[in-house]
């Protein structure tokens, strides 16, 4: 497939576009900074712009067959980046005619929020992960209120952990043995099954040890 992914140069994009290459795919790899990618490969096609210039986003999808959204920031961040990013993608999106959707959130965000266990949900989300979860949860909002084929990924918090098979998926209740954790190869992999696998179509699957 020909995809486009943003969020290309982070921890959990770069693997992305490690796994799609080696499974056959052609990545369209938007990035403000080309340089940090450090696998040339000839189905791998960097692609300068911001995400916030629409114009830039319009033309990185054109001619696709879907895109993959795993935009980051860091923690603490205030300028909201993957939600306005996200609306630009979408927007983007609506007007190509591409319609399959892939996004990067967060265990915790929406409905997923009883999914944590007790010292995330009482102390470490509250204090220090406040402004992420409401930046993906905006940044969800947009997607879910679009007409596209979309898949949104809440993975738990990351471990340094290479591939770890199997792992919890779609769960909707809090489950006392679920780690909320799970190493970023895995997250890169069950992003990717979600091109040519309709299991968690128009759905939110949480993901976890």
């Amino acid at each position: 497939m020909n995809i486009t992914l943003f969020g290309s140069t982070g921890s959990v994009g770069q693997l992305v576009i490690k796994q799609a290459l080696e499974l056959g795919h052609t990545i369209t790899a938007f990035t403000r900074n080309p340089d940090k990618l450090t696998q040339p490969h000839t189905n791998l096609h960097p692609f300068k712009g911001d995400v916030q210039d629409y114009n830039a986003v319009l033309e990185s999808i054109k001619d696709q067959d879907a895109v993959i959204c795993t935009l980051g920031m860091p923690l603490l961040n205030k300028d909201k980046l993957r939600s306005k990013g996200t609306q630009n993608i979408v927007q983007a999106m609506h007007e190509t005619n591409v319609d399959r959707l892939i996004c990067l959130s967060s265990m915790g965000v929406g409905d997923s929020h009883q999914l944590l266990p007790a010292k995330y949900k009482y102390l470490i989300a509250p204090l220090f992960m406040r402004r992420l979860f409401a930046d993906h949860s905006l940044q969800e909002q947009y997607i879910k209120n679009s007409n596209l084929n979309w898949t949104v990924v809440r993975p738990g918090s990351f471990t340094k952990k290479d591939f770890t098979s199997p792992f919890m998926h779609g769960f909707t209740k809090h489950d006392p043995k679920a780690k909320a954790n799970i190493s970023r190869p895995d997250v890169a992999s069950f992003l990717l099954k979600q091109l040519t696998d309709n299991t968690y179509l128009n759905q939110s699957p949480a993901i976890s040890y």
